[in-house]
């Protein structure tokens, strides 16, 4: 009776876990899997088409292809950033100095407020023709430039906000870096290498499946964002330049009610990722270095 009671104690503490995995995630992911091929607008009941949603978005839908290619122009100018912006802090912060605490807080402070919608609308004022990254120029004789509505630096301006967040991905740096033995360190001093040496030839390595996981996490997280290129640049700004996917998703299932054909558009979303994911493992065995191997 108390082996049972001690299993059914398991459960009841994994339960809210279980809950939220079956309702939150498994559930919508199977629905949504059916969905996308169904004509369904959340108004009428669905009906099943077959692969129509998928054979529309690859053949006549003219934004699907624009968005693809400003999300992956996104990423290619969010990711290497935010990575190397948050490495470079993290081993600033991992020196000892008094008071270091209270920088690593602040430092990490962006990742807490830069996803909301408040952050987003700030980030437009400063950035607009009129707004307050102008004005301090101008006190040196710039004239205006329009960074939101100038199709050349509009995405570069939302994906500097993502870069701008890059404390969870600093954390997990510093971590990393704390986990080095000093001694690794220490012995590669006295035999005459350089820090420079010394980061790239040993800290680099070290910390290898740290950036793996930054850089696969944040990778993932890049090509599903959407709400500040839809706060910052709305409608996908100056002739669709930042028109992410996850932007062309929101309005066709909530804007346009095309909830079956933003379904499809979303597993296309789901196999694009999986397949560069999973390229990125299988290349990554021969630069990733594990400590047990």
């Amino acid at each position: 009776m108390k082996k049972r009671w001690k299993r059914f104690e398991g459960y009841v503490y994994i339960a809210p876990w279980l809950f939220g995995f079956f309702a939150l995630q498994l559930y919508p992911l199977v629905v949504s899997f059916i969905y996308s091929f169904t004509d369904f607008s959340m108004l009428k009941e669905p009906h099943y088409i077959g692969l129509k949603n998928y054979i529309q978005a690859f053949t006549n839908d003219p934004y699907f292809f624009k968005s693809l290619g400003v999300t992956f122009m996104y990423v290619l100018y969010a990711l290497p950033g935010k990575l190397v912006f948050a490495l470079i802090i993290a081993v600033i912060l991992n020196q000892k100095i008094r008071g270091i605490g209270i920088f690593r807080t602040l430092y990490y402070l962006p990742s807490i407020l830069g996803g909301s919608v408040a952050v987003s609308i700030l980030w437009r004022f400063i950035f607009m023709k009129d707004g307050m990254l102008n004005n301090i120029l101008g006190v040196f004789g710039f004239e205006a430039f329009d960074w939101i509505g100038n199709p050349a630096t509009s995405l570069f301006i939302v994906a500097l906000l993502q870069i701008w967040q890059f404390g969870s991905s600093m954390v997990l740096f510093l971590a990393g870096l704390k986990n080095i033995s000093p001694e690794v360190i220490e012995s590669a001093r006295i035999d005459g290498a350089g820090a420079l040496q010394r980061f790239f030839r040993i800290t680099l390595p070290l910390l290898s499946p740290i950036i793996l996981f930054n850089f696969v996490m944040q990778m993932i997280q890049l090509f599903q964002d959407f709400s500040a290129a839809f706060v910052i640049t709305p409608n996908g700004g100056p002739l669709k330049k930042t028109y992410l996917y996850g932007m062309m998703l929101y309005q066709n299932g909530f804007q346009f009610f095309k909830m079956g054909y933003a379904s499809a558009q979303s597993w296309v979303l789901f196999v694009i990722i999986i397949t560069i994911t999973g390229c990125i493992f299988a290349f990554s065995r021969k630069l990733v270095h594990y400590e047990d191997e």
